[in-house]
């Protein structure tokens, strides 16, 4: 603080500071900050605070200045006095210095200019104030309106200060996610709703219009394609020339890797759609429907986008009778309706042993009401299609791996709505392309796996221009590698059993799993089939597999048992309250933490934890497994030991379990894990209690010395 004596110094040297601020601002175009001086403008960030407190507090003490219990307290209106006179100083000397920041490369737009003025206008507002607070005009209103526009103007200005810094809407970016209406698929582009997207939640922060690290800015076309002080960000059709993939895929620890360490990063989805769309040329007009059927980039893109809107089309027939299909529907022919209220029918026939040409016969009580018929792998032939030519609002017909030839084809020229037809590995020979162009109202053929050549499959598509043919799909590119599995399951806790739910986004993917610990292969590890069913506790390995792809990474994920819940639960040595989460209780609420040990659902300790639990009835327990958190980036280690001691009573309890966890080893994964500790009894207990002990003395590559590592625990499992 200021001394008396040094006040006079201290107001000129404020007066001082107002004016070369105003130099500065007034002539800031014709300014240049030599090299030597530019440390100095980096120091803004770090000594900006001190001044917002600073002042902040003299505020508050001139908006109480004129109350009757302190307007004759002198200690009162000089401490308040030098408060605001330090502050003023020190915010000029932190806006001058922001001052030469802004001058370096990288810093321009509407959000410097609005930072810039609002941090000089707190200097100027502070100042000026501070020299009219012994007017006699200045009273409680103007002290007020004063204290509260140099406060107002403080957080405004940090607001644009933290925009400027970590990107647009930083401050409420945790608790503020405005959803972004999705795209259709059928009405998407490439570049504006796959590409954009990605570059405006990963990279925008540090390359927009306001803050152009690098030289570079992502914020349209031009920009893009002209790159930065490194040179051109990418090199259409050159995925392996562009400086854009060589960033995004050098190791987390290299300091040119993008985005930054700290940074929200891109996945593996991500980095896959801006390799595809720079090696298609990065078009930035192309819709996503322009891309082959079976194209990568359309595969991965159709994920993140809307399915194509349907229109529901209107029928002029009416309804089947309910117990004509009820009596049609048997067990290898399924007639449903389309959509509620809908008198079209769609009818599904399978069980190839039982199919007979009778079957498609018996149809002809429902005919004017089917418009989709799925035949896939039923052996049809070809005389079959003259039957199939009397649903005459047949719009869709399924013949994938029939027996038709494709030589009566012109059978259903007759069907006016027919609009798709699929003969995917169908034996399709040399009659069928005469025969092809007679279905006049066909738009979209698929004739993948015929028997049709190239030639002829070129020749078809230049007789009829307007139909779409869906045909084998050749990537002449390097393999691109698949995005993981999805584990679909709503819980990982189960008392009995639990099947797997997996899924992959991408159609005819294998996913292969292990539980032994070992990553899953392409040859040996089982292939995942709905059905398959845990029942003890395991830790599953999942990995996708397709011909002509990559391997995903692996994902892991711990699924446990749980089978018995105690009727009371406490500590006797409790965790920190920062990580205590729902109390004792949590322990027991089968809701995982999954790796986030800020989520509210970990409790932690720097010391041993003890709990204690009882049981209403003795209970014969075998297995206690405790779900820990490793994390050695910020000293999370598993346990160093855990002890589970068990009797009839507190008074009686014996130990019987002691197990010591493997030790840590430098560039241990972060996850969680499952612990399980086997007791020595064959009695029943009332009462348990787990001795839960951290680590006290550190690994020597540990980069913290000074204090004991963190312990992390979710959940205990008692079965």
């Amino acid at each position: 603080m200021i001394k008396s004596k040094h006040k006079g110094f201290a107001e000129n040297l404020l007066f001082a500071l107002n004016i070369f601020i105003i130099f500065f601002l007034l002539f800031s175009s014709s300014i240049a900050i030599p090299t030597w001086l530019q440390p100095v403008g980096r120091l803004h960030p770090l000594i900006l605070h001190f001044p917002i407190v600073v002042l902040i507090m003299a505020m508050m003490l001139e908006f109480f200045r004129f109350r009757e219990r302190f307007r004759t307290e002198k200690l009162y209106h000089d401490f308040t006095t030098y408060l605001w006179l330090t502050g003023a100083i020190f915010a000029a000397i932190t806006a001058i210095m922001g001052l030469f920041l802004s001058k370096e490369q990288g810093y321009e737009g509407s959000t410097l200019v609005w930072h810039k003025w609002l941090g000089a206008s707190v200097v100027f507002v502070s100042t000026i104030i501070y020299w009219c607070r012994t007017a006699g005009w200045y009273n409680v209103k103007v002290a007020r309106l004063g204290a509260g526009t140099v406060v107002l103007a403080l957080v405004v200005a940090g607001h644009f200060g933290a925009d400027l810094t970590h990107g647009d809407n930083f401050v409420l970016a945790p608790v503020w996610h405005p959803e972004k209406e999705l795209v259709p698929v059928d009405k998407a582009l490439v570049y504006k709703d796959v590409i954009q997207p990605i570059f405006e939640s990963k990279c925008i922060s540090c390359h927009n219009p306001d803050k152009t690290k690098g030289g570079l800015m992502l914020i349209n076309e031009k920009s893009i394609l002209k790159g930065g002080k490194d040179g051109k960000l990418i090199v259409p059709g050159q995925p392996a020339v562009s400086l854009l993939l060589q960033r995004v895929h050098l190791v987390a620890e290299d300091k040119k890797h993008m985005p930054p360490a700290g940074k929200p990063q891109l996945t593996p989805d991500e980095m896959n759609l801006l390799y595809l769309w720079v090696k298609g040329n990065a078009d930035f007009k192309k819709k996503v429907i322009d891309l082959p059927a079976k194209d990568s980039l359309r595969l991965i893109a159709s994920t993140y986008l809307k399915p194509a809107e349907q229109v529901e089309e209107k029928f002029d027939f009416a309804a089947a009778d309910d117990k004509t299909i009820k009596k049609l529907n048997n067990n290898y022919r399924v007639i449903y309706p389309l959509a509620k209220e809908s008198p079209a029918l769609g009818v599904n026939i399978y069980n190839r042993s039982n199919y007979q040409p009778k079957i498609l016969e018996e149809l002809s009580a429902i005919n004017k009401q089917i418009v989709t018929l799925d035949l896939d792998r039923m052996p049809v032939k070809d005389a079959e299609l003259k039957t199939i030519a009397q649903f005459e609002n047949l719009h869709t017909l399924n013949l994938n791996f029939t027996d038709v030839t494709g030589s009566t084809l012109k059978e259903l020229a007759g069907l006016k709505f027919l609009k798709m037809i699929s003969l995917a590995g169908a034996p399709i020979n040399a009659d069928a392309i005469k025969q092809i162009s007679t279905l006049k109202s066909l738009s979209k053929i698929t004739l993948w796996d015929t028997g049709l050549t190239d030639a002829q499959l070129k020749d078809l598509q230049a007789r009829n221009k307007k139909v779409e043919f869906v045909k084998s799909f050749k990537d002449d590119g390097k393999p691109i590698k698949l995005n993981v599995p999805q584990v679909k399951n709503a819980a990982l806790v189960f008392a009995q059993s639990i099947p797997l739910e997996l899924s992959h986004p991408i159609k005819g993917v294998q996913i292969r799993y292990t539980t032994d610990g070992t990553d899953p292969d392409s040859s040996k590890s089982p292939i995942f089939k709905p059905g398959v069913a845990i029942t003890q506790n395991k830790s599953v390995k999942i990995k996708a597999y397709k011909p002509g792809w990559l391997s995903s990474d692996v994902v892991q994920f711990n699924v446990f048992k749980s089978t018995f819940t105690p009727d009371s639960v406490s500590y006797l040595q409790p965790p920190v309250p920062k990580y205590s989460a729902d109390g004792a209780k949590s322990l027991f609420d089968k809701d995982l933490g999954g790796t986030n040990f800020g989520n509210g659902k970990w409790i932690a300790a720097q010391k041993p934890i003890e709990i204690y639990m009882q049981f209403a009835r003795p209970t014969g327990l075998h297995t206690v497994t405790l779900n820990c958190l490793r994390i050695l980036g910020t000293q999370i280690f598993l346990p160093v030991g855990i002890e589970v001691w068990g009797g009839a009573d507190r008074d009686h309890l014996k130990l019987l379990s002691n197990v010591i966890p493997p030790a840590a080893q430098k560039g241990d994964k972060d996850m969680a894990i499952g612990i399980d500790c086997k007791l020595n009894t064959a009695k029943p207990v009332s009462c348990l209690k787990i001795v839960v002990k951290n680590i006290q003395k550190l690994p020597k590559w540990d980069p913290v010395k000074s204090t004991p590592e963190w312990i992390f625990m979710d959940e205990i499992f008692l079965n």
